[in-house]
C-alpha cells in the first residue's frame, strides 16, 4: 500500500513538472513578441524574421507590427560612431594578416585584415546539392589559413543542411551553382585584380566583369566610402558577418557574436556599417549571419559561436590562402 502511494506521488510530481515546462514553453513566444522588454523583443523578432523560418514570428505578429519592431532604432540615422574599442589579437606579418578584437555598446567580435586581396578565394561545399560543410572543414580542405562564412542557402528539401548556395556562386572564375537563371541578383564578387565589387548582376555581367570568386547576398553597408544603411537597417540585432575593402586593397573580414546576453547580444546592420567605416572601408557588404557567423584562423574557431550544437553546415566561405 505504501509503495503504491509513493508511485502515485511521483506520478503527480512528474505530471506537475511536465505541465509547467510545457506551459512555460507556450508562454515564451508571448513574452518575447508581446512582452515589455523592448531590447529582447527587437533581438527576437529580428533573429526569427531574418532566419530561414520567418513564418514563426509571422504566426504571432502582423507584418506591420514586425516592420515597426525591426525599425525601432531608425531614429539613430546613419551617423558614424558607436565608440568601437579595438585591440590587436594577432599580427602575423609573414602572412599579411592582422586580427583585432572589437567591442561596441552591445556586441563583441573579430576583425581580420588581409593585405593581399588576391589571396582571398571562395570555398564551396564539396557536395553541392547533397550537404553543406563546416567552415573549419572548408578551410582545411582548401589548404587555407583562415576563413569566414559567405553566402546564404536555399532549402528545397527542408533539410536545413546548407547543401544549396543561393543565387550565383563563382569559384576560380567558374559559375559552380546558379538557381536564378539570368536574373539580376545582389552579388558580391572579387575580380582578377582582387577588387571587391558589390552590385546587382546577372550571369552575363558576372562573366563580363571577370569575377573570379563570388556569392549572392545583401545589403551593401558602405559604398564609395559613404554610409549605405538607413536607420538601423531594419534587420534587428543578430550575429553578423561581412566583407569589405580599403582603398589600398586590404580585405576586411568582420564577424560579430550574438544571441549571448552575458557576452554579446549582436549587431544591427548600422553597427556593422560603423565597424567597416571605423576600418576605412570604401566598399562593404553584409553576408549570411545568425548561426552561420563564424571566423576560423589556423585551424581554430576564434569567435564565440552561439549555437550549442557548434558549427553550422554552410554552402560557401571566403578563405585566405597562404
Amino acid at each position: 500500500m505504501m509503495k503504491k502511494k509513493r508511485r502515485v506521488r511521483w506520478k503527480m510530481i512528474v505530471t506537475f513538472l511536465v505541465f509547467n515546462i510545457i506551459f512555460a514553453g507556450c508562454l515564451v513566444p508571448f513574452v518575447l513578441f508581446w512582452g515589455p522588454f523592448e531590447a529582447l523583443k527587437v533581438m527576437a523578432v529580428g533573429a526569427v524574421e531574418t532566419s530561414r523560418h520567418p513564418q514563426v514570428v509571422r504566426f504571432f505578429l502582423s507584418e506591420e507590427r514586425i516592420s515597426e519592431i525591426m525599425h525601432t532604432y531608425d531614429g539613430y540615422g546613419t551617423q558614424v560612431g558607436g565608440n568601437i574599442d579595438r585591440q590587436t589579437n594577432v599580427e602575423d606579418t609573414s602572412s599579411g594578416i592582422v586580427i583585432e578584437d572589437i567591442q561596441g555598446q552591445n556586441f563583441k567580435g573579430k576583425v581580420m585584415l588581409i593585405s593581399d586581396p588576391k589571396r582571398v578565394k571562395l570555398a564551396v561545399t564539396q557536395e553541392i546539392g547533397v550537404a553543406g560543410e563546416r567552415l573549419s572543414d572548408m578551410v582545411k580542405h582548401s589548404s587555407a589559413i583562415a576563413g569566414i562564412n559567405a553566402g546564404g542557402f536555399y532549402d528545397p528539401n527542408g533539410e536545413g543542411n546548407g547543401a544549396f548556395p543561393d543565387g550565383i556562386t563563382v569559384q576560380n572564375g567558374e559559375i559552380v551553382h546558379n538557381n536564378v537563371g539570368n536574373k539580376v541578383v545582389d552579388f558580391i564578387g572579387l575580380d582578377a585584380e582582387g577588387k571587391l565589387i558589390i552590385e546587382p548582376m546577372n550571369v552575363d555581367q558576372v562573366k563580363e566583369k571577370n569575377i573570379r570568386e563570388g556569392v549572392s547576398f545583401y545589403p551593401p553597408l558602405v559604398k564609395k566610402g559613404k554610409p549605405a544603411v538607413s536607420g538601423d537597417g531594419g534587420w534587428g540585432i543578430a550575429p553578423r558577418t561581412g566583407i569589405g575593402q580599403r582603398a589600398d586593397g586590404t580585405i576586411i573580414f568582420v564577424v560579430i557574436d550574438g544571441r549571448q546576453p552575458t557576452w554579446s547580444i549582436g549587431a544591427t546592420l548600422r553597427d556593422m556599417m560603423n565597424v567597416f567605416l571605423e576600418y576605412d572601408a570604401v566598399e562593404a557588404v553584409n553576408l549570411d549571419g545568425g548561426s552561420s557567423s563564424e571566423m576560423v584562423y589556423n585551424g581554430k574557431i576564434i569567435n564565440k559561436l552561439w549555437n550549442i550544437f557548434g558549427e553550422r553546415y554552410i554552402p560557401t566561405g571566403f578563405v585566405v590562402m597562404p
